[in-house]
């Protein structure tokens, strides 16, 4: 298991992800769409849990590591959320995404870790 520093983390996760983490991914929002599959490459990381919160645009994911709120997606909207910390699953969280975007971030997500 890498060591977690959150700013290490996001920028990680920001040079991983690309149009094949999400279809909704734009080089303006590189994360965009990118919450379900990025609560579960987090979650194989990390452990914790992960947890939903509802949005006008559907279900938001996100994880809870050492029981703190860690949205690594959050720079997808433009204003705060108003976070219900609503418990969630791996089978729902894989609702948001498919087999190929997981496997894509999982493996670019350690790539980066790898080389450290």
């Amino acid at each position: 298991m890498p060591s977690f520093h959150e700013e290490e983390i996001r920028e990680v996760l920001r040079k991983s992800w690309s149009i094949h983490s999400s279809t909704k991914w734009t080089s303006a929002n590189p994360a965009k769409g990118q919450c379900g599959v990025t609560a579960l490459v987090i979650h194989d990381l990390f452990g914790g849990e992960i947890r939903k919160t509802r949005l006008s645009e559907g279900w938001h994911y996100y994880n809870e590591i050492s029981g703190k709120r860690m949205d690594f997606t959050d720079s997808q909207f433009a204003e705060a959320i108003s976070y219900d910390d609503i418990p969630s699953s791996r089978e729902e969280a894989f609702t948001d995404t498919n087999g190929e975007q997981y496997q894509y971030l999982q493996q670019a997500v350690q790539r980066y870790f790898h080389q450290s």
